[in-house]
């Protein structure tokens, strides 16, 4: 192990393994997996996450409840989520369950059985989790906007699916999109928690080293070509909801850093955020104000969402492009430069205390680059930001020429 706080393995079958250790008496175990919705063909639309969910219905050797209560039954949990870009499944548990987690999570992943029987309730379970989107439109507004920006692309299409697709999956499809999208080179699995490195990788070869080699053959299709749209949808909400953003940095852009940093100071988690201070505390109109940056492959998604009380929008939308011009024509001084790095790099670390969440970090970190930064590398590129880069990520990712709008109203 050199400069790193980290150790690593890969196992004769491209699967890596990243661990690190903690004092702990809770360990997390997960297996990350480089395929998300994003690689479903447009007749597959939904499959990704509907795989996610019938993965624990059964497999060569237990049944669906059996599945659910090996880990749950002695206090831990078992989880698994789907994006763009990734499948997960991922426990929580007692260091003395690491033995009995990694079985089962083999178990899962490369012996499920999908029986139509527990298919066809699972649907259902997901059709009202459509459902419930529909009624949120603070939520169903994210999906939509990602329709607008990436407009025909397959990253554009939400995560969940169509009810009518879903109601028509069956075993086969599950059983193809899992060979040609799941390859042991594209899969990592992470660990952090309480146990000797070497036990470790002697667990994980009996339970995962079993499994084939396959490499990745296929490519996902790159987005190209943005053209900036405005869309009024009239909903019959009390609010008025908005987004408001452009297309930003891919991935492994070296401006990926400084847009991560200038997410933050306009919208980010803090109560001091530009953004927040412009709608929410100097005038109270919006409970809710945020940016985000979703950084993929192949490229970016910046954005800004607020709900604001109807006779407030154009205001409140005149007051966020305030501080989009401020942020372009205006370079930080040294003091606020060095406040909101302080403030990134403290969040940074307080994050690192949920091990779950530190993980699952590691996990993707790994998986996408092939390394994971320990906290000293990253404070480090966070300290090394210029205003003049700030300055100039904010004159390409807030111009207002490239700016698509989807409002709710």
């Amino acid at each position: 192990m050199v400069d790193t706080d980290f150790l690593i393995h890969t196992l004769n079958n491209g699967i890596r393994v990243i661990h690190q250790y903690t004092d702990s008496p809770v360990a997390h175990l997960g297996i990350l997996i480089n395929a998300g919705s994003r690689d479903e063909e447009e007749s597959e639309h939904g499959l990704a996450h509907f795989i996610e969910h019938s993965v624990f219905k059964g497999t060569k050797k237990r049944k669906a409840f059996h599945v659910l209560s090996r880990i749950e039954g002695v206090g831990g949990e078992l989880n698994a989520y789907t994006t763009k870009e990734e499948t997960v499944l991922y426990s929580t548990f007692l260091n003395e369950y690491y033995e009995r987690t990694a079985e089962l999570i083999s178990d899962i992943l490369f012996n499920s059985v999908y029986p139509e029987k527990e298919l066809t309730r699972e649907k259902e379970v997901v059709v009202e989790e459509i459902n419930s989107y529909k009624d949120s439109p603070s939520e169903l507004i994210f999906d939509e906007f990602e329709e607008l920006v990436f407009d025909g692309h397959p990253i554009a299409r939400n995560i969940l699916g169509t009810k009518k697709n879903v109601r028509k999956f069956d075993r086969d499809a599950i059983l193809r999109f899992i060979e040609n999208n799941y390859h042991t080179d594209h899969m990592v699995i992470s660990s952090v928690g309480n146990i000797d490195f070497g036990a470790l990788i002697k667990m994980l070869d009996k339970h995962f080293g079993h499994v084939d080699h396959k490499a990745r053959t296929n490519t996902r299709v790159k987005f190209e070509n943005y053209i900036p749209q405005k869309k009024i949808v009239t909903k019959d909400t009390f609010q008025s909801h908005c987004l408001v953003g452009n297309t930003a940095f891919d991935i492994t852009h070296p401006k990926r850093v400084a847009m991560v940093f200038l997410n933050n100071i306009l919208g980010g988690q803090a109560l001091n955020s530009r953004l927040n201070l412009a709608l929410r505390e100097r005038r109270g109109m919006a409970y809710n104000v945020e940016s985000s940056y979703t950084a993929y492959s192949d490229t970016g998604l910046f954005n800004v969402y607020f709900g604001t009380d109807k006779e407030n929008l154009n205001r409140a939308l005149a007051l966020v492009q305030k501080e989009f011009d401020l942020l372009r024509d205006k370079k930080l001084g040294g003091v606020q430069l060095s406040r909101a790095k302080k403030q990134l790099i403290g969040q940074i670390a307080i994050s690192t205390e949920s091990h779950e969440d530190l993980m699952l970090a590691n996990g993707k970190s790994y998986l996408v680059y092939d390394k994971v930064d320990p906290l000293r590398v990253i404070f480090k590129k966070i300290e090394q930001i210029t205003a003049e880069e700030v300055l100039e990520v904010a004159n390409f990712v807030l111009d207002k020429e490239k700016m698509s709008t989807l409002i709710y109203q």
